[in-house]
């Protein structure tokens, strides 16, 4: 039993980051101004393929930001571009996220276990995703596992008479009493 917990520990230390880097060509490809047809969106399936997509990508966005020094021209680009991904332009969206990235010093991320469902408040229908987010740093190596929550929003973007849709966060890693958060570190 005890060998095999050692094991455990061990491989979860050794756990290595397999994803894409994080470059300029991330930067050119995430701008949130890809819109989504009705059709596409009727399946659950397909929701959580884009918002799984939509997660990513702000994390790639957030890595790449908080790499850098956030005072160069380029920092103010890729800022820009993760507030794209939100409905209101307001800089305390991207705060818990960022503050979470620089105290982990979280060189890349990987989303996993993406999950949707709708939250009904008086006669509004809310659409939230839980997420997994693994965290590795600059050589790679695992650093610790989050689970989070975000809110999004499918807004109607109609397009030469066809109904579209535009993706966008609502919240982002935002606290809140229904939201429990924990930090999963691994064994050393």
């Amino acid at each position: 039993m005890l060998l095999t917990i050692t094991l455990i520990g061990l491989w979860a230390c050794n756990k290595k980051y397999e994803g894409e880097d994080n470059s300029l060509e991330t930067i050119r490809k995430a701008n949130n101004k890809v819109t989504y047809s009705k059709t596409k969106l009727d399946s659950l399936q397909a929701i959580n393929v884009i918002t799984t997509q939509k997660v990513q990508e702000l994390l790639d966005l957030s890595t790449l930001y908080t790499s850098g020094n956030k005072d160069t021209e380029i920092d103010s680009v890729i800022y820009t571009q993760m507030q794209a991904y939100f409905l209101n332009k307001d800089s305390n969206n991207l705060k818990p996220l960022l503050k979470e990235m620089d105290s982990l010093k979280v060189r890349y991320a990987k989303v996993n276990n993406l999950k949707t469902s709708k939250s009904t408040v008086e006669k509004d229908t809310l659409d939230f995703a839980a997420f997994d987010v693994e965290y590795y740093d600059k050589k790679r190596s695992y650093i610790t596992t989050v689970n989070r929550k975000a809110q999004y929003l499918l807004k109607a973007a109609p397009v030469k008479f066809q109904k579209e849709f535009k993706f966008y966060f609502v919240s982002f890693y935002t606290d809140s009493s229904a939201d429990s958060t924990k930090i999963e570190k691994p064994a050393h």
